[in-house]
């Protein structure tokens, strides 16, 4: 089985953005209150909150089958190189593996309840974005709620930079939704990939708060994990 089809329906391409955030979460609230992270929490909320993402991004393509037909006959389903029955099976597993991992986190009712709200954020962005252009809020939601499941699952508490930082990865998620909505209206593509390069940037978004807040090397990191997917991008459309 050619598998390259799954990626390109999950957009894993676009993971380091994902990991990007948990870290960035993870330092600030390490910064703020040292005794909540143990580090192997990193790879395990960047897995949880992966599986969120590629089970969002697969949602999305199964909402959007019918318009995918006319307007991006490329996509996965709608080339039939995965069925819908599989992507619904896909997607019900990713999720599921999300919030099992959360489950086991040192705050599990708190981080779960923030799962519950990523969840639900990622299901309504799914079904109304090509309804209301209100969705752009929803979609920056989504991305902001990332920061806010790892702040729960390991404090249950609010503390301010992390809340910071999600407020602006929202801004900023913000902005590339309404750049790739205009693409949408305006009815051809932009000369360049403004928008894949517009999503690898997010991690250097990240880098360049942690930079300010935390330490400059950081800024190596987020520019690490934007050059990583652009390339992942190369091999897999993260658009």
């Amino acid at each position: 089985m050619n598998i390259k089809p799954l990626l390109a329906l999950c957009r894993i391409s676009n993971l380091p953005t994902v990991w990007m955030n948990v870290l960035t979460a993870m330092v600030l609230i390490h910064q703020l209150r040292p005794e909540a992270i143990e580090w192997h929490w990193f790879p395990l909320l960047s897995l949880a909150l992966s599986a969120f993402y590629c089970g969002g991004m697969v949602l999305n393509d199964l909402c959007d089958y019918q318009w995918d037909k006319q307007h991006q006959p490329y996509r996965p389903l709608v080339v039939g190189s995965v069925s819908v029955k599989t992507a619904v099976i896909i997607a019900c597993m990713l999720f599921a593996l999300g919030f099992f991992i959360i489950a086991l986190a040192p705050f599990t009712q708190a981080g779960l309840v923030a799962a519950l709200a990523l969840f639900a954020t990622i299901a309504l962005y799914d079904w109304v974005h090509k309804k209301t252009a209100a969705s752009i809020a929803i979609m920056g939601l989504a991305r902001a709620l990332v920061f806010v499941v790892v702040l729960m699952a390991l404090t249950a508490d609010w503390l301010l930079w992390v809340v910071v930082a999600a407020g602006v990865q929202f801004i900023y998620t913000l902005s590339l939704t309404l750049v790739a909505r205009y693409e949408h209206i305006r009815g051809k593509p932009y000369a360049g990939p403004v928008i894949p390069r517009m999503i690898a940037a997010m991690a250097l978004v990240d880098g360049l708060l942690l930079a300010i807040l935390v330490s400059p090397v950081w800024l190596l990191a987020g520019a690490a994990m934007m050059l990583l997917t652009r390339v992942g991008q190369r091999y897999v459309r993260g658009d």
